[in-house]
C-alpha cells in the first residue's frame, strides 16, 4: 500500500511537470513564432506563459537584437519589409514589453520596471507590427509605463 502511494505521488509529479513543459510549445523556435505565442498568452491572461515565452525569445535572440540595434542611429522608417529585416531587434523588444505587461498584471512592479528599462536601454529602436496596419515602438510605450510605475512607488 505504501509503495503504491509513493508511486502515485511520483507519477502525479511527473504528470504535472510534463504538463507544464507541454504548455510552452516553442514551435519552430523562431523569434516570430515565440513572440506570437507570448502575445497570445498575454491576451489570454496566462501571464506565466507570456513571461515564459518572452524569456525564451530574449534568451535566444537578445545578442542578435543588440547587434542590430548597434547598427542604427534611429528607428527604421518606411516600408514593412525594411523594418521586418530587423526581426531579432523587433521581436526581443516586443517580448520585453510583453514581459513587462505580464509582470504588471501579476503585481510585480519592480520586475516590470526592470523589463521596461531593459527595453528602453538595450533595444529602443525595436518596432512591433499592429494588425491594424502600422508599426509602433514598444520603447515609447515602455517609457510611459516606467513613469507610471515610478510614480506609484512614490505613493
Amino acid at each position: 500500500m505504501k509503495h503504491s502511494l509513493i508511486l502515485g505521488l511520483i507519477l502525479g509529479l511527473i504528470a504535472s511537470v510534463s504538463a507544464r513543459a507541454q504548455q510552452l510549445d516553442f514551435g519552430d523556435h523562431s523569434s516570430a513564432t515565440i513572440t506570437t505565442k507570448a502575445w497570445g498568452a498575454l491576451n489570454e491572461k496566462n501571464y506565466d506563459n507570456a513571461i515564459g515565452y518572452a524569456k525564451k525569445c530574449i534568451e535566444m535572440y537578445e545578442k542578435q537584437a543588440v547587434e542590430m540595434q548597434k547598427g542604427l542611429s534611429a528607428p527604421v522608417a518606411g516600408e514593412k519589409e525594411a523594418v521586418s529585416k530587423l526581426w531579432a531587434l523587433n521581436d526581443v523588444g516586443t517580448c520585453l514589453f510583453i514581459m513587462g505587461q505580464a509582470l504588471e498584471k501579476q503585481d510585480k512592479g519592480k520586475d516590470a520596471l526592470a523589463a521596461y528599462r531593459q527595453l528602453v536601454e538595450k533595444v529602443p529602436f525595436a518596432q512591433c507590427w499592429d494588425t491594424k496596419g502600422w508599426f509602433w515602438k514598444p520603447a515609447d510605450a515602455a517609457k510611459g509605463r516606467i513613469k507610471a510605475l515610478e510614480f506609484d512607488t512614490l505613493k
